[in-house]
């Protein structure tokens, strides 16, 4: 079975009063443990199928089964759940919060889970030392490089122990060097813990390194 099957899968979005597509009619199935790269240039459709995947929309159209249930026929709450125990994000944005530490970034988004805080700090810790930045956990974000910076950014969606990473861009901040550091890293934690990476991205870096590439082209699978 595999960790998602897509069927149908179409999605619109409302522009100056009309309704856009967005996707139309994809099937995908991933499997658990896969390091999946999601191509095509801009407009094709890349972050929108991210987003159904990492179940932040829900289709129009067709079904999204995820470990073999339908969450597209699940309603916000429920979807929300399933998200938090299944689903990490990595953004191009990072999102990491200013005002925090390196070790707090990590460290917040275990405060919805009922964790002690010796067990939050291992977690923390671990996570931090995973992506090789245990000593940098006592600095804010804007006091690290960018490098540093999207660490941080992967260590928080590890901390949870989720077993699927989503990345909508993860290197398009980052120089030649940054980049295929990060590459790497992903690389090895996919290969060391069977976390099942997806990413939308233009970067042949990444399109490189994929076990395998679906190609969009204006809101459909084109190879």
């Amino acid at each position: 079975m595999s960790l998602y099957e897509l069927r149908g899968v179409s999605y619109r979005y409302g522009r100056n009063g009309q309704a856009v597509s967005a996707l139309a009619d994809v099937d995908l199935d991933v499997e658990a443990g896969e390091f999946l790269a999601i191509g095509g240039p801009s407009g094709s459709g890349k972050t929108t199928l991210l987003n159904l995947l990492g179940l932040l929309h829900a289709p129009d159209a067709g079904t999204i089964r995820l470990d073999g249930r339908d969450a597209s026929a699940l309603g916000e709450r429920e979807r929300t759940r399933l998200r938090r125990e299944r689903i990490a994000f990595i953004f191009q944005s990072l999102n990491l919060i200013p005002v925090l530490t390196a070790y707090e970034n990590v460290e917040y988004v275990l405060f919805s889970r009922p964790l002690s805080s010796a067990e939050r700090r291992r977690r923390t810790l671990d996570a931090l030392a995973a992506v090789g930045i245990a000593d940098q956990a006592g600095r804010r974000p804007q006091c690290m490089s960018g490098g540093q910076q999207q660490r941080v950014a992967i260590a928080r969606a590890l901390v949870r122990d989720v077993g699927v990473v989503l990345a909508d861009e993860p290197t398009a901040a980052l120089d030649q060097v940054t980049g295929r550091a990060v590459m790497d890293l992903l690389k090895r934690l996919n290969r060391d813990r069977g976390i099942t990476f997806i990413f939308s991205t233009h970067d042949p870096r990444i399109l490189a390194a994929a076990d395998r590439v679906v190609h969009l082209a204006d809101g459909r699978i084109a190879s």
